[in-house]
């Protein structure tokens, strides 16, 4: 938990000079969700900004299918980065239970060399089983990081549900992994996916599955063309091993070649928008948490709870209800 009394100013001042402490309590500040934390948050984020602002950083989001070996994949991109001078960020955000809040966390494990390599910071995050958990905690983590210096960070997805897209509206470059299969080669990847998909690469190109995956990767590329057909950028399709780190820097080449299609006014342009989208999550975000401890919500749930439980009230009532007890308690209170 982030500590009560904090001098917000030492704080953003040490992760300027990118002290590890620092930034690790920096992170766990930002996730908090208690209302002395968030603020104490914002004051941090003002002090940072400019700095990280300042700084020319690589954002890059990599999901996958299940077992597709992401975590082996970000360590060995991360060592290659981190060999050639870069400075690596990794945010890998955790499943959380939705029932009990637990996460793994088990990301740094598995990322033992990258996470043992001082060029390198990994901060394994539970998402709390909420989206807007993960919008609000990484969007703010990636600050965090490039003001300390951090000039690639990259961000590992749950790889479920709506969390690629979630992610994809806070990064530059969103990275697709994939495996080769037999049968269909498209079998159980979304359209979704290979709409906000600007890299592909087919993972666990070693041994005898090399012929596969470059198999694979014609048809996917194929697949991209009618997708994303009269775009000014398709997404190439590669075949890697994260096991034996060939085809690795292929991947990040093109990575680069994606940054470079945007151009800087490109990539601002296109962090700005996010930026806007972010404020509005935020204040989505802020507004349920009011509903939910609105003395005028609690005093009438049980009830609405019931009653629709039992099947008396629709949902659609049910909810202007609960609105119109939210609103009648807002108005209520003292101006100041």
């Amino acid at each position: 938990m982030a500590p009560a009394q904090l001098d917000v100013d030492d704080l953003a001042a040490g992760v300027c000079r990118g002290e590890r402490s620092a930034v690790s309590r920096a992170i766990t500040l930002v996730e908090s969700s208690h209302p002395r934390h968030r603020a104490q948050a914002r004051d941090l984020l003002l002090a940072l900004t400019a700095a990280a602002s300042s700084k020319a950083t690589v954002r890059v989001g990599i999901s996958g299918v299940p077992g597709v070996g992401k975590s082996t994949f970000i360590e060995a991109l991360g060592r290659q980065l981190t060999a050639s001078g870069h400075r690596v960020g990794v945010l890998a955000v955790d499943p959380s239970s939705v029932r009990t809040g637990g996460s793994v966390l088990g990301d740094k494990t598995r990322m033992a060399t990258l996470a043992a390599d001082p060029a390198a910071y990994i901060r394994p995050s539970p998402t709390a089983g909420t989206l807007g958990g993960v919008a609000r905690a990484t969007v703010q983590a990636i600050t965090v990081l490039e003001a300390a210096g951090y000039d690639v960070v990259l961000v590992e997805t749950v790889g479920v549900g709506q969390s690629e897209i979630t992610v994809a509206g806070m990064v530059d470059t969103f990275c697709f992994l994939t495996l080769a299969r037999t049968g269909d080669q498209l079998q159980g990847i979304k359209k979704g996916i290979l709409e906000i998909a600007d890299v592909v690469a087919v993972n666990k190109a070693d041994g005898d599955r090399v012929v596969e995956a470059s198999a694979a990767a014609k048809d996917l590329s194929a697949a991209l063309r009618l997708v994303r057909h009269g775009e000014a950028w398709i997404p190439p399709v590669l075949s890697c091993s994260a096991l034996t780190g060939d085809g690795i820097d292929d991947v990040w080449n093109r990575v680069l070649r994606h940054q470079d299609s945007l151009g800087d006014a490109g990539v601002a342009e296109k962090r700005a928008q996010q930026q806007l989208d972010f404020a509005w999550a935020l204040v989505r975000d802020e507004l349920e948490q009011r509903l939910r401890h609105s003395p005028g919500v609690a005093a009438i749930r049980a009830s609405v709870r019931s009653e629709v439980l039992a099947g008396d009230l629709p949902a659609t009532a049910a909810a202007d209800r609960l609105l119109a007890a939210y609103d009648a308690a807002t108005d209520s209170r003292p101006s100041d």
